[in-house]
């Protein structure tokens, strides 16, 4: 089952902070919006254009924050038939290497985001098809994309209209919003992971997945049915007045 997860350091109750505070105003935001739009559609026949793309962003970011938040509370799902009949040693060393494959994959997924995002905050991507070796030069400038229907929060991010769009006034919110989700995002997953590495190394932590997540959840279910029926049977045998 899913650890619960106490930071040390100022450094990890500052993520952590952050990291929920993320999630919990995400999901809030996005019930709110869906709910007022509601509202809006069937009591005044009017809706927000943008919300469901605003919503869309939201969720998006919301999957991006709740992966590196599974890694944090081992709460990620994976297969354990083969390091389970594996002994101590053995599940050890198999977490070990599994781990350290998955900081190459966010290292890699980070790199992927920022050579995304860059071109969108006017900023070049790096060089190097497999790791960074630099920056490419050539990279094209595309701060000027917007989304599609989401205006442009002035008094929020006018100050990146003289910053990366050479004073041209947004029409409509830069993608460069929505889209730093990406290296952000990325490099919280590459912390989390190399976290969850370092506790694999010094025991406080099996792996990175949590096991036996399926039998776990059928043997609640079994044990809610069986509690259920005794209930029934221990009623059945109860004067009619005192049966609830």
């Amino acid at each position: 089952m899913a650890t619960r997860y106490e930071p040390t350091g100022r450094l990890g109750r500052i993520v952590n902070t952050l990291e929920e505070s993320m999630i919990a105003f995400l999901l809030g935001a996005m019930t709110l919006l869906t709910f007022v739009n509601v509202v809006l559609r069937y009591l005044f026949n009017h809706s927000m254009i943008w919300s469901l793309e605003v919503i869309l962003i939201l969720f998006a970011w919301l999957v991006i924050f709740g992966v590196s938040y599974a890694f944090k509370i081992t709460a990620n799902l994976g297969v354990d038939a083969v390091t389970a009949i594996l002994p101590d040693r053995g599940r050890r060393i198999a977490a070990i290497v599994a781990a350290l494959i998955t900081i190459a994959y966010a290292l890699l997924l980070l790199k992927g985001s920022w050579d995304y995002w860059a071109p969108f905050a006017a900023l070049e991507r790096t060089s190097g098809k497999w790791f960074p070796t630099g920056f490419d030069e050539r990279t094209r400038d595309q701060a000027f994309y917007v989304t599609e229907q989401v205006p442009q929060v002035r008094w929020l991010f006018g100050w990146l209209e003289p910053l990366i769009n050479q004073g041209e006034v947004y029409e409509k919110l830069p993608r460069v919003v929505p889209y730093v989700i990406l290296p952000v995002g990325s490099a919280l997953i590459l912390f989390r992971v190399v976290q969850a590495t370092i506790g694999i190394l010094r025991g406080t932590r099996a792996s990175l997945i949590v096991s036996h997540e399926a039998e776990d959840a059928v043997a609640e279910v079994v044990a809610a049915r069986e509690g259920k029926q005794a209930v029934d049977i221990y009623s059945s045998h109860l004067p009619p007045s005192e049966r609830t």
